[in-house]
């Protein structure tokens, strides 16, 4: 069982699937709960498996710990059962697979990230950790600041939301961002700037934008990096593709190690 072996398993999933998105949150929200703030630690440790306290029942994660982790579930248990990777590595390697598959850079993956033993390893809370969606630029610095993130890396990493829809039923907000949600590219940028959005409520209450005429939505957060000092970064994405993805192979591998030590390029 080697590492082409997962990632060909990996690839054979997100086709047949077309689960890219849920796997790169997947990875995202194990990693992105890492701060040296306000708030200290955390680290991509797979604690989402838990769901009788922690991470696995934080409002942020809903349906990480069903539906990502079912879909993974029978990779999981070929490689993880037999030592072969831990989940933590997996769920790294998965985003980054799905990223590559859907057009995306191809993003360098180390491993040796240690799994939780139980809930216990979670953080405490997703505030102050995690972003909300309803809020603007201070909201963006106080979340991504202490992670060690710049200006620049909140808009690259934010241009993940290049592929995958919100779904009413876990975070409140309803709608995909780009038209060709399964397609990774700089089009969450280019169609950011072209696009008119107007004011609208899900059902669930949730505040976002919505362009009428296509059915694709944008968060506050989102057009936030409209906004001073954010801006000039999402103009030269919406031009040059290959500086988004230069910019967000780095923060997004920044993401992905952050509170890891002793990372190694083989299994």
């Amino acid at each position: 069982m080697s590492l082409d072996d997962i990632k060909a398993d990996i690839k054979a999933l997100v086709a047949e699937k077309s689960c890219g998105p849920i796997l790169i949150r997947l990875s995202w929200h194990d990693a992105g709960v890492y701060s040296t703030g306000k708030l200290t630690g955390g680290c991509p440790n797979a604690a989402m498996r838990f769901t009788d306290a922690g991470e696995g029942t934080f409002g942020a994660n809903a349906g990480l710990p069903t539906v990502a982790l079912d879909l993974l579930k029978p990779i999981t248990d070929k490689y993880v059962a037999a030592g072969t990777i831990s989940n933590a590595d997996l769920w790294t390697l998965a985003a980054n697979v799905a990223i590559e598959s859907m057009g995306g850079p191809a993003i360098p993956t180390r491993f040796g990230r240690t799994d939780a033993a139980s809930s216990a390893e979670s953080v405490e809370s997703q505030v102050g950790r995690l972003p909300d969606g309803d809020k603007g630029t201070d909201h963006l610095c106080e979340i991504f600041h202490p992670k060690g993130f710049t200006d620049v890396d909140i808009v690259a990493l934010s241009g993940a939301h290049t592929v995958g829809s919100c779904h009413a039923d876990r975070s409140g907000f309803d709608g995909k961002w780009t038209e060709d949600h399964l397609t990774f590219s700089n089009s969450y940028f280019t169609e950011m700037l072209a696009k008119e959005y107007a004011d609208e409520t899900t059902a669930q209450g949730c505040p976002q934008k919505a362009h009428k005429a296509t059915g694709t939505i944008m968060l506050i957060s989102d057009l936030a990096l409209l906004d001073a000092p954010y801006r000039e970064t999402v103009e030269l994405y919406a031009k040059d593709q290959e500086a988004f993805f230069k910019d967000f192979t780095a923060a997004w591998v920044k993401l992905q190690e952050n509170g890891c030590e002793g990372l190694s390029d083989t299994l």
